[in-house]
């Protein structure tokens, strides 16, 4: 009888290290496509999961998550595609545009010195601002296919971020004083300094300033923080939290921001992102911010 509980108990404990083996190497393979997967999520690569385990239940899982992502790299792929078509034929526009805008431009100035009415001087005067809005978003359409499609070539240095941020503070501060904007600045006495591309530093802060003069009820408040984190702050009423959301999309216009291309932004953004930086908006208690950081 002692012989035959012996034996049994014998064969318990061998099950039980059986199934606790088979669980410590379930759990393995489930960390390894965890893993995996992960990481082929986030990097360009063609290699497919593949994972030490035998078992047939995890080798069918690892395949169902390789047949995912055999998908999922075939709509990369036509995206990617399809996104550069998109790029090189705005790009292709807006400069096949820009010869006869110049035409345009240098005919209208030549109208203006003959002898007309007042309503036709009216009439001119609307055709020459719908001209330079249309040349404003041409340009600005050629500069995001540049700036979204291509790396920063030029050297990167050492800038100032206080020396740059006044810099673009003094050369809107015409535009700030006609909008009867005062902007609160503060900022460490200290130089903050970072390794970065300065005009592009300078096209990101010009895109944000023209954005919060274009929305902004009045107020601007500026904030450079030690850790290198610059916050541009207005109150901004007609905006709501969806239009926030969309702020960074090319081509994308709130109604209380009719004069704006839709363009600055999401150059902003492609030009902070090129630099390993981010870039954020958050709209609380009718207040816009837009935040970027450098690492």
């Amino acid at each position: 009888m002692n012989a035959m509980l012996w034996s049994l108990i014998g064969t318990l404990i061998v099950l039980i290290f059986l199934l606790v083996g088979k669980i410590y190497l379930l759990k393995k393979s489930a960390k390894e496509i965890q893993k995996a997967f992960a990481k082929r999520l986030h990097t360009e690569t063609n290699t497919l999961i593949d994972i030490s385990s035998r078992d047939r239940s995890m080798q069918s899982l690892a395949e169902s998550i390789n047949e995912q992502l055999r998908t999922l790299r075939s709509k990369r792929h036509l995206y990617k595609q399809g996104d550069l078509a998109v790029k090189e034929t705005i790009a292709n526009i807006s400069h096949d545009l820009r010869t006869p805008l110049t035409a345009i431009c240098g005919y209208l100035d030549l109208l203006e010195e003959e002898e007309k009415t007042e309503t036709a001087a009216q009439y001119l005067a609307i055709i020459k601002s719908r001209v330079k809005t249309l040349t404003q978003l041409t340009e600005e359409l050629f500069c995001y296919t540049l700036t979204a499609s291509s790396p920063i070539s030029a050297p990167l240095e050492e800038v100032s971020l206080n020396h740059a941020l006044e810099e673009s503070v003094l050369a809107h501060y015409a535009v700030l004083k006609g909008c009867r904007i005062t902007p609160e600045i503060s900022m460490p006495e200290e130089k903050i300094i970072r390794t970065l591309h300065k005009a592009s530093l300078l096209r990101i802060f010009e895109n944000i300033l023209s954005n919060a003069i274009k929305y902004s009820a009045g107020d601007l408040q500026i904030i450079l923080t030690k850790q290198g984190e610059i916050v541009f702050s207005n109150h901004a009423p007609g905006l709501y939290e969806v239009d926030v959301q969309k702020l960074f999309d090319r081509l994308y216009t709130v109604e209380t921001g009719k004069k704006s291309t839709g363009i600055g932004l999401a150059i902003a953004k492609s030009l902070t992102e090129k630099m390993h930086g981010s870039i954020a908006a958050q709209y609380a208690d009718g207040v816009l911010s837009i935040s970027i950081s450098f690492p």
